[in-house]
């Protein structure tokens, strides 16, 4: 009670004068049944495998491919974490415009992977290029690593695909 009589009121919820989330992705795992769900699921997964890949070559162009390897490295951890942070269901406890976040991720990863697949095909195209080493003249990739760095540019490329899917279905849920 206060000197005049009345009650003090207590002091309003900080929590509760924040607008809510905007999120319209199912939360938990409910999140693998939508298109969108998927489509990161699948990010990982190629994503996964251009970075095994291009690793698996012994990345004879390292200022090619290490840009290959940078962005399919940093994709895969931020899907990853993407996807982590539905699935907890942290989305609903974080005071974020998740439909713009969403389009802003998948819009920027979406120009670094195509970069990085026209890269992996250039790296890819100087299959037949000879370098001259010490008197002798042989060819820049061997077969073995032209194969790989084939099935790297395929992967690199449906990885793409993949982003540009995500990244249709987010500006669709951000502007409706």
């Amino acid at each position: 009670m206060s000197a005049g009589g009345g009650s003090v009121l207590p002091p309003p919820n900080p929590a509760v004068s924040f607008p809510a989330p905007r999120v319209t992705l199912p939360v938990g795992p409910d999140i693998l049944r939508t298109y969108s769900g998927a489509f990161v699921c699948l990010e990982i997964l190629f994503g996964g495998l251009v970075w095994i890949l291009v690793a698996s070559s012994n990345v004879p162009l390292p200022l090619l491919q290490g840009w290959v390897m940078f962005v399919s490295v940093t994709a895969f951890v931020l899907s990853l974490l993407f996807l982590g942070v539905f699935l907890s269901g942290m989305v609903t406890q974080i005071n974020v415009n998740w439909n713009f976040l969403d389009f802003a991720y998948h819009f920027t990863v979406f120009v670094f992977y195509f970069g990085a697949f026209l890269l992996e095909a250039a790296a890819t195209s100087l299959h037949d290029l000879h370098c001259n080493t010490t008197m002798t003249v042989k060819p820049l990739l061997s077969d073995n690593q032209y194969n790989i760095n084939v099935a790297a540019t395929i992967f690199a490329f449906v990885t793409t695909a993949c982003y540009g899917c995500s990244l249709g279905l987010a500006l669709r849920r951000w502007r409706p």
